[in-house]
């Protein structure tokens, strides 16, 4: 039996809330055209230069406040799922955002989610096929693990490590996944960052002494990969000491 009670709340209108989400979607789809227009200003004035058009530095900031100021039901991980398509689309409309890839299944997974799920990208059989890829100009990035050669070998001094993969913790952040993005354009500073260095083996004991905490991602005859806080210049006096080599810096991925 219906509760008449005068405390019983009134059932909501059903269509005056269906209208009310259309003028929020329409106000929504208006904001995203006038952001549009803006990167299409920005891509036209050429103020970021050649070379791929994203700048994981700079999306790693927007996200970081967004996420700060985010509240109400919607989960985190929705937000930035929102966000990261947006950033993938517009940053496309700027240049091409081509990728060779030589990963596993879920390291695809994470490299379409962070730059969309429409984003190109040409799956290589080794990590030499896919620089020799970017190499040839038939790709604009390239997506490689911690494991494999290129960070051993003198890869091509044209690309730099400037994303580190997934940036946000989900599925493939619990499963330990890990995916360097590299790029013909150095790396932006987001404020919160790591470096990723190459360096040989005996050495590693001394990177404490020289003011570096480093952890050590891979291990390959008599070099080491390790990840060191903060941005470090390639030409830093320090490292050239150990006999280290800065293959490039990236945002500290967050947790979910």
């Amino acid at each position: 039996m219906p509760d008449t009670s005068p405390s019983a709340a009134p059932a909501p209108d059903l269509a005056a809330l269906r209208a009310e989400i259309d003028r929020l979607d329409d106000a929504i789809h208006d904001l995203l055209m006038r952001r549009v227009e803006v990167v299409a200003r920005l891509a036209a004035s050429r103020a970021k230069g050649d070379g791929p058009a994203i700048r994981p530095g700079r999306e790693a900031v927007i996200l970081r406040r967004l996420l700060a100021r985010h509240g109400g039901p919607l989960p985190r991980a929705a937000l930035v799922r929102l966000w990261r398509e947006l950033l993938g689309a517009t940053t496309t409309l700027q240049a091409p955002l081509t990728v060779a890839a030589w990963l596993p299944d879920a390291g695809i997974e994470a490299l379409r989610g962070h730059l969309g799920m429409a984003a190109p990208v040409t799956r290589c059989a080794d990590d030499v096929s896919a620089l020799a890829a970017f190499a040839e100009g038939r790709t604009a990035l390239v997506a490689l693990p911690p494991s494999g050669r290129w960070w051993r070998t003198h890869y091509p001094s044209r690309l730099f490590v400037v994303a580190r993969l997934p940036f946000f913790g989900g599925a493939e952040a619990a499963s330990g996944t890990t995916v360097f993005l590299l790029s013909p354009t150095p790396p932006d500073p987001s404020g919160d960052d790591r470096s990723l260095v190459r360096m040989p083996a005996r050495a590693e004991a001394a990177l404490a002494a020289e003011g570096f905490t480093g952890a050590e991602l891979a291990r390959a005859d008599d070099l080491v990969l390790v990840e060191v806080p903060g941005v470090l210049s390639p030409g830093d006096p320090r490292l050239a000491a150990l006999g280290a080599t800065v293959l490039g810096s990236y945002a500290v991925p967050l947790t979910a």
